[in-house]
């Protein structure tokens, strides 16, 4: 249902070193780099994750409630990349972990201050 999710920059070269990395760690590679952004997925035809300067060309804001969540396959991954997160300059918003009997998850804010989650369930 989710074709892809873009979250805003005001600085894409700083945001672009650090998605590489972080999403690296998934497997995922870059699919789009079009001048004011670069989206990143697995492949074509699966959702991926962008990052922008604004279109309107006023400065990028976090949006108050919005999470991007990123599905690993294992609780093995979600430690890795969030310990991946913070290593990049992330801010965590809390330790990977379980949540539940079935739901383990680590959060963690981008650069920019956007809110992300590396999750499995299983």
């Amino acid at each position: 249902m989710i074709g892809y999710v873009t979250l805003g920059t005001n600085d894409l070269p700083r945001a672009a070193i650090f998605y590489d990395a972080l999403l690296a760690e998934i497997g995922a590679k870059r699919l789009w780099d079009f001048g004011r952004g670069i989206s990143w997925g697995v492949a074509p035809d699966k959702p991926s994750l962008g990052i922008m300067k604004p279109f309107d060309g006023n400065a990028a804001t976090v949006g108050n409630g919005v999470m991007v969540a990123l599905a690993v396959d294992s609780r093995e991954k979600v430690n890795q990349v969030h310990k991946k997160a913070l290593e990049l300059g992330g801010k965590d918003e809390g330790a990977a972990g379980p949540r539940g009997e079935t739901f383990y998850a680590g959060y963690f804010r981008d650069l920019d201050g956007n809110k992300l989650c590396v999750f499995y369930i299983g």
